[in-house]
């Protein structure tokens, strides 16, 4: 039998080989572990006048997100854009305490989830072509800065859809992807990893926009219920060696 000391010693050898192989294979762009808020702001929506609150909720020495909502909208924003062509996989951990009962992602008064991680791809007027930038023009008179170009919001939905892409109701640039639903896993920590290139390929039929954005949001100012949901960690990452660099 292998004395214990060597038992040890060969733990620790593996433990740290692995670790090297995953900082190999992935470099991260940013990892958010929710100590703080610092490096998100909040965003709010033209004519939704009562918010969402967010906060770092602590359990002894772990820390979250905690996201509560009571028929109200608003979302928190990475601070900084990334090119989603360089670092286009999303990694996170989340958890709902309850779904929507009247929530339905394929009508404007069920579009509503406990949770979603909203992608925001960045208009770029020199890209555009007439209309579009006359479009977005008046936009931005009146809201004072552009909407994003289109976005994919991976949700925990109440229904079960055939669909694994839904078009919003609201607008075609904006699609929803089901990540979660029902109730099975209400109350359970539940991890989800996505490439958002392969997404937006699937959700658009074309290559997206190279900067975007990310934030959270839990709104309920659709079906005017409430929920309260957690995300643990969010990070944003490439595996090395990935072609999806070029343009």
């Amino acid at each position: 039998m292998m004395p214990l000391r060597y038992t040890v010693i060969s733990v620790f050898v593996l433990v740290f080989l692995s670790l090297g192989t995953y900082a190999e294979e992935h470099t991260v762009l940013f990892r958010e572990d929710f100590n703080s808020l610092t490096n998100w702001k909040p965003l709010y929506f033209p004519k939704i006048e009562k918010h969402s609150s967010y906060g770092i909720h602590t359990d002894g020495t772990t820390s979250f997100l905690k996201a509560v909502s009571n028929d109200s909208a608003s979302a928190l924003m990475y601070k900084k854009l990334f090119n989603i062509y360089e670092y286009p996989f999303i990694k996170w951990c989340w958890k709902v305490e309850n779904v929507y009962k009247n929530g339905d992602a394929k009508t404007k008064e069920g579009d509503d989830y406990p949770l979603r991680i909203y992608i925001m791809f960045k208009y770029d007027p020199k890209k555009a072509g007439f209309f579009e930038k006359l479009k977005y023009k008046t936009v931005k008179l009146v809201y004072g800065q552009y909407p994003p170009h289109s976005t994919l919001n991976y949700i925990w939905s109440n229904n079960k859809f055939t669909e694994s892409i839904i078009t919003s109701s609201y607008t075609k640039k904006s699609k929803m992807i089901p990540l979660q639903s029902g109730i099975v896993k209400v109350g359970t920590w539940q991890n989800e990893n996505v490439d958002i290139m392969e997404d937006y390929r699937r959700a658009f039929g074309t290559t997206p926009p190279a900067e975007a954005s990310i934030a959270i949001m839990n709104d309920s100012d659709n079906t005017s219920e409430s929920s309260v949901s957690y995300l643990d960690y969010i990070e944003v990452y490439r595996e090395n060696g990935d072609n999806n660099s070029q343009i």
